[in-house]
């Protein structure tokens, strides 16, 4: 039987592209560098992206470690991809907005073989919801409120 969990998040819109959120008592910033016309006041939306990617990516690991008893150390988790910012900026329509594609690339530290690690990477990749909805991709709608 499944169990549903809603996860939700509410962001506001500041001075110039700083979007402000309070998630279960964070304080969380959005915005651009000042190169791009921000305040540099927090990451990037495409870095929270890839930082969410790769934080799914470590949750998942420590909970299959743990269900298997397996001593994990630590993990690194680097994510990466090129986008066409011409695309994103409205001045081309070549390509499409998202990333050309994304590649993880992870540190395991724990005693297991190069077989055992891509075999629990490719688990990871399996259970992670954040990959599942970047591979099989999630409807998205959108409406004006009141």
């Amino acid at each position: 039987m499944a169990t549903f969990k809603t996860v939700q998040i509410e962001g506001r819109l500041r001075e110039k592209f700083k979007m402000e959120s309070r998630i279960r008592g964070h304080l969380l910033y959005v915005d651009q560098p000042q190169a791009g016309g921000g305040e540099d006041a927090g990451p990037t939306p495409l870095e929270y992206f890839f930082l969410s990617l790769a934080g799914c990516v470590a949750t998942i690991g420590r909970i299959i470690a743990h269900q298997r008893k397996i001593q994990l150390r630590g993990m690194e988790v680097k994510v990466e991809g090129e986008i066409d910012v011409e695309t994103l900026r409205g001045k081309s329509q070549e390509n499409r907005a998202g990333f050309t594609g994304i590649r993880v690339v992870t540190k395991i530290d724990a005693d297991m073989t190069r077989e055992e690690k891509e075999k629990f990477l490719k688990e990871i990749d399996l259970r992670c919801p954040v990959s599942d909805n970047i591979e099989n991709g999630v409807s998205i709608s959108y409406e004006v409120a009141e």
